[in-house]
């Protein structure tokens, strides 16, 4: 699913990530720790296609579900953002102004989908993380838990292969990080999709099929 192979990168002198390699199969849970300025948010932002691996090194690469992200061009690489790949943020990053269901729909309206075809799959995400309740709120009128699950049936509004979580639980109190961390493994068994996450949250590292430590730019083990 997965494959990244010797990613640099440079701030200015800074050499934050020194060589990374990995390898992520298909609906495999991978969890990022280490501590802060170790490079991990650098290397999902990379992964995510957010940010760019420093190709001075030309056996520099990555690719994601076949396809080499390293030779995209902006618009391509835009579609297949889109198209490929959901995030989740420690801060849900729901726009104020629309409700629960409006911010659910717009990827797949970006993505130039069926707005009825959209909104019926936004009712069923949103139904199946429990909030069929909650369609015309907007997030001032929900929970920080509810926040983070409309931002997580955002995610998967495009159906992506693969779904990138930065700090996801970092911003919950205990209940509500224990039940998005369930929730992760639920959504990987039902829709059989791949996640990536980066924490400090030792639990939720733990339960993941596997745990990578990074220090000083680099994965440890």
């Amino acid at each position: 699913m997965i494959l990244a192979k010797n990613i640099h990168k440079y701030y200015d002198n800074l050499h934050v990530l020194k060589g990374v390699n990995l390898h992520i199969k298909k609906g495999e849970i991978v969890s990022i720790v280490g501590s802060s300025g170790a490079g991990k948010t650098t290397l999902l932002q990379i992964l995510g296609t957010l940010d760019f691996l420093d190709k001075k090194d030309t056996t520099s690469s990555l690719t994601i579900n076949g396809e080499v992200i390293s030779a995209l061009k902006e618009k391509k690489l835009a579609k297949f953002r889109n198209e490929h790949i959901g995030f989740i943020f420690q801060f849900h990053q729901l726009l104020p102004e629309f409700t629960a269901l409006e911010n659910v729909c717009i990827p797949a309206y970006i993505g130039g989908k069926n707005k009825q075809e959209t909104e019926k799959r936004a009712k069923e995400l949103l139904d199946f993380l429990g909030l069929s309740h909650r369609y015309e709120h907007k997030p001032t009128e929900l929970s920080g838990g509810e926040q983070q699950r409309v931002a997580v049936a955002r995610a998967l509004i495009n159906n992506p292969k693969v779904i990138f979580a930065d700090e996801p639980s970092g911003n919950l109190d205990s209940e509500s990080a224990e039940n998005l961390h369930n929730l992760f493994f639920e959504l990987r068994d039902k829709f059989g999709q791949t996640f990536v996450i980066v924490t400090h949250n030792q639990k939720l590292a733990d339960m993941a099929d596997r745990k990578l430590v990074m220090k000083d730019g680099d994965i440890v083990r």
